[in-house]
């Protein structure tokens, strides 16, 4: 699948349960739980980042859907994209689904008996290709409401596709994918969060949050042996949609992708889909924040050497990755093709 360099500008016409597993302390690797849920299984180590272990397919090759921004009881077509979602899907023969955050708006669940879980989640997503395990990050709507709740084995029990936490690490051998809870960072939610009340359980002291977080990331990114590596994450860090640059994420996240070649950096937050590339590395950026309502229209100008692709209406995004190439796809809501853009990669000689 080629590469696309032109820069693209496309503007829509309308607009069973998982025990809750602690970080341990200890120098090596303590144990491996037997899978119990959808095929991955969980292993506490040194690190503070919880791990899962998600098998990739026989012949080593993985595939995934990414969809963020989504959680509106299907209203702003997000009954649509989930069907073109369960199609593709089926297609591609998917191994899991990600979610970029904002899982239920306008203010996360008040509690895991919350309906909005079913009415925004279950009762959407039904497609027999979409009863993979997710695996969701917290966006900052999902902060305005009981936390605790999309964190809790509750709702597990409810729909065992479910999967939320705050930053662990997903392995599949050819990939690491490391999911990082952005919202923390951004300091207007703590300095000017207006008319709206933050759940920051388990979040303060702020500082010392952060900075784990960030060590335990640079750590397992320096450990990683996968051939590729992702961050998942719900802020942008370069972004030419409404919310724009985070600055906290590019002044603190930033510069370990870079240290540590990272490949990608997936995000939701601005409701669209997009792709910039970087100057500075090999890190591309991709949003896919277009799950239900999007923003027409709101983009601003991007330098056209980077900007490979924005769209300003609903869809989601495909990931298929082998030891030699990852081939990412943008989808509209009609499951029309609207962005290729592929990456190779050599195999090393220790592989060989």
């Amino acid at each position: 699948m080629p590469s696309t360099t032109a820069y693209t500008l496309l503007l829509s016409p309308l607009s069973p349960s998982l025990p809750v597993l602690h970080a341990m302390s200890g120098l090596m690797l303590l144990s491996l739980i037997p899978t119990v849920l959808l095929g991955f299984s969980v292993v506490l180590s040194a690190a503070e980042l919880q791990r899962f272990e998600h098998a990739a397919k026989a012949d080593g090759s993985l595939s995934l859907l990414v969809v963020g921004d989504w959680g509106r009881r299907g209203a702003y077509n997000q009954t649509e994209v989930a069907l073109q979602m369960g199609i593709m899907g089926e297609k591609l023969d998917i191994d899991f689904i990600i979610s970029t955050g904002d899982n239920f708006y306008e203010g996360g669940l008040n509690g895991v008996d919350d309906p909005a879980f079913y009415e925004s989640f279950t009762r959407i997503y039904t497609a027999p290709s979409l009863q993979k395990q997710w695996y969701n990050v917290l966006g900052n709507h999902d902060y305005r409401g009981d936390v605790e709740a999309q964190l809790s084995p509750v709702l597990r029990e409810m729909d065992s596709k479910w999967l939320c936490l705050r930053s662990f690490i997903v392995n599949t051998e050819i990939a690491e994918f490391f999911f990082v809870d952005t919202t923390p960072f951004v300091n207007k939610y703590f300095l000017e969060p207006q008319d709206h009340v933050y759940d920051w359980s388990g979040i303060l002291p702020r500082k010392s949050y952060l900075s784990n977080v960030l060590e335990d990331l640079d750590m397992a990114l320096k450990e990683s042996v996968a051939k590729w590596k992702i961050v998942v994450g719900h802020h942008t860090i370069k972004s030419a949609g409404q919310h724009g640059n985070t600055v906290e994420l590019n002044l603190q996240l930033l510069p370990i992708l870079q240290a540590n070649n990272v490949d990608l950096y997936i995000n939701g937050h601005d409701h669209c889909l997009e792709h910039i590339s970087s100057s500075e590395s090999p890190l591309q950026f991709l949003t896919s924040g277009g799950g239900s309502k999007a923003w027409r229209g709101d983009v601003a100008w991007w330098d056209p050497k980077e900007m490979k692709f924005y769209y300003d209406g609903q869809g989601f995004m495909s990931v298929q990755i082998t030891q030699t190439e990852v081939d990412v796809v943008f989808y509209d809501v009609s499951g029309e093709v609207l962005h290729k853009w592929s990456r190779t990669k050599q195999i090393s000689s220790a592989v060989l």
